[in-house]
């Protein structure tokens, strides 16, 4: 049962200042079909006002020592745990997602600040070799990675809380200053986030919070006072990110189709499983989520079985109940579309094993079989509580088969055999590939990122330090520890 709910605030934060009037957007939560939260939405001249305030800005945060930041990191992960209920009720309640899920992902979030904080103490430089080549002989090079100045951070509703960790984390660590675009889904989440920074001790110049649509986020891409964006979500919407940036350093984590292959070898029980608990996970809204799994063709039953028993066991529901697994997409069009698509399938000669139903914005965890190639199912981003499961015939064919998608972020395979494991790992066109689980897995201070139209870039923190700060080089003419030659 639904417990009280009240009615989460989610302020601007503009020009160093919080702000809690002006045009204000309401968020109907997709579970409770009430009023969860409240947003103050930003006015045009906004978005140039946090542009400029952002490049002045920049020149203190830049200031400070990265010890300085890396100890405000570590104790914006602590708050995270601490406030992690919290703020796991309140994306259970903008995004209908579980609030188990929930709870994992803030124990993201700390994880994330934890791991930015490490690589704020790792900034540093090189001296660089020019002596071994004659015209550098008696100079010395060194070189310092320095803040780019100010980062624009476009984040999704899908993982608000740990995504913003991210962008937000990694940006700060570097010593930017920082302007947010939140999505229209999860304002309260994401001010919750940003709160946790300053609570932290971050300066109020290290970041500024802005609500709105794509209207915002473009004039924010178009502003010359940005100098690098990052941006997760759909391809279409990454292009537009692109066109409105120009020459701006980008990094884009955007759509994904992700295939996972399972193997003569695998445990078939075991791949199940683990597709069943990953393919529906926020109700398989994620970029990794797993939509494609493909079976050698005498197993395509057995493991059809094994895997619509695993999805009939989710619980599905209140997404505030512990218990809940699956709970609701995040508004009834997105529901309704990937309903669509699956009964387009059917059409089409593909079988529902089960689900198929939609009551809102919840979808019944769907399993759909052999849809034809074609079928949008199968060439599309589903982004959601929906897996299809397709035969395959042979090893090279299967690869050549996901490789036909023009997404590339995230691959799964499950076999025992190192020679399919490094062949897959050679030829499969993503960004990284999991063996032995589904494609849904990531760490977050590992690389990830993807190929083709799943963008560029990579979203770890020491690698997002590296998009967010720019190589100064000093040449020191006729000074050298070698020496003349």
């Amino acid at each position: 049962m639904i417990e009280t709910i009240g009615v989460a605030p989610a302020p601007a934060l503009l020009g160093g200042k919080w702000i809690d009037d002006g045009p204000v957007a309401e968020r109907i939560g997709p579970f409770t079909r009430t009023v969860v939260s409240r947003a103050v939405v930003a006015r045009p001249a906004d978005a140039a006002t946090a542009a400029e305030y952002a490049k002045t800005a920049a020149r203190s945060v830049g200031r400070l020592a990265p010890a300085t930041r890396a100890d405000i990191l570590d104790r914006a992960a602590a708050l995270a745990t601490r406030r992690r209920a919290d703020i796991a009720r309140l994306i259970a309640l903008e995004l209908g997602k579980p609030v188990k899920d929930g709870l994992g992902e803030l124990d993201r979030v700390a994880d994330t600040f934890a791991v930015c904080a490490a690589e704020a103490r790792r900034i540093g430089g090189d001296v660089l070799p020019v002596a071994g080549w004659a015209r550098g002989v008696g100079n010395t090079a060194l070189t310092y990675r320095a803040p780019a100045g100010v980062a624009l951070a476009i984040t999704p509703f899908n993982a608000p809380a740990n995504l913003l960790a991210h962008k937000l984390g990694a940006s700060f660590a570097a010593g930017n200053s920082t302007i947010v675009k939140a999505p229209p889904q999860a304002p309260a989440t994401s001010a919750a986030v940003v709160a946790l920074l300053l609570e932290a001790g971050a300066p109020v110049e290290a970041v500024q919070l802005l609500h709105g649509g794509g209207d915002i986020g473009a004039a924010l891409c178009a502003a010359p006072e940005v100098a690098v964006i990052s941006f997760t979500g759909s391809a279409e919407t990454g292009e537009a990110v692109a066109r409105a940036a120009g020459a701006k350093r980008l990094v884009l984590e955007l759509g994904g189709n992700a295939a996972t292959i399972v193997c003569d070898d695998a445990d078939l029980a075991a791949a199940a499983r683990g597709c069943a608990r990953t393919g529906y996970t926020n109700s398989g809204q994620s970029c990794i989520s797993v939509q494609r799994i493909y079976v050698p063709r005498p197993l395509m039953n057995d493991f059809v079985d094994l895997l619509t028993a695993e999805v009939e066991a989710l619980k599905v529901g209140d997404p505030l109940d512990p218990a809940t697994d699956v709970g609701s997409m995040v508004d009834d069009a997105a529901a309704a579309r990937v309903l669509s698509w699956a009964t387009e399938a059917v059409e089409g000669g593909a079988r529902i094993t089960t689900g198929g139903t939609r009551d809102g914005a919840t979808l019944s965890p769907t399993v759909v079989a052999e849809p034809a190639a074609d079928a949008s199912i199968v060439v599309r981003e589903v982004f959601g509580a929906l897996v299809t499961v397709l035969p395959f015939d042979d090893f090279d064919g299967v690869l050549a088969t996901c490789n036909a998608s023009r997404f590339g972020l995230q691959a799964g395979l499950f076999t025992r055999d190192i020679g399919r494991i490094l062949t897959a790992w050679r030829e499969l066109e993503v960004g990284g590939l999991i063996v032995n689980g589904s494609s849904n897995y990531r760490l977050d201070h590992v690389p990830f990122g993807g190929v083709k139209a799943s963008g560029f870039g990579r979203e770890s923190p020491h690698h997002m330090v590296e998009d967010y700060t720019v190589v100064k080089t000093l040449m020191l003419r006729g000074m050298s520890i070698w020496g003349e030659s």
